[in-house]
């Protein structure tokens, strides 16, 4: 578990716990429709600055045609 709040944590950490996300989450909604996509990354990705709606939408693009955009 994180030792303190996703809003004190170091850049790298941020990043890493974002691609980590992203990576379950293509793992278990891969070929899934976009909207349904977009609600589990709406629901399950940390917190992050500068983490915009229109990212989170590219994300979920890439997830429901079968891609992990993580890189993981």
């Amino acid at each position: 578990m994180l030792a303190y709040p996703i809003e004190e944590m170091p850049m790298h950490d941020t990043e890493e716990a974002l691609f980590r996300a992203v990576h379950g989450i293509a793992g278990r909604f891969a070929g899934q429709p976009v909207p349904v996509v977009m609600d589990a990354l709406l629901r399950d990705l940390p917190k992050a600055p500068g983490l915009e709606v229109a990212e989170i939408r590219k994300i979920a693009e890439e997830i429901s045609v079968g891609r992990d955009p993580s890189g993981l």
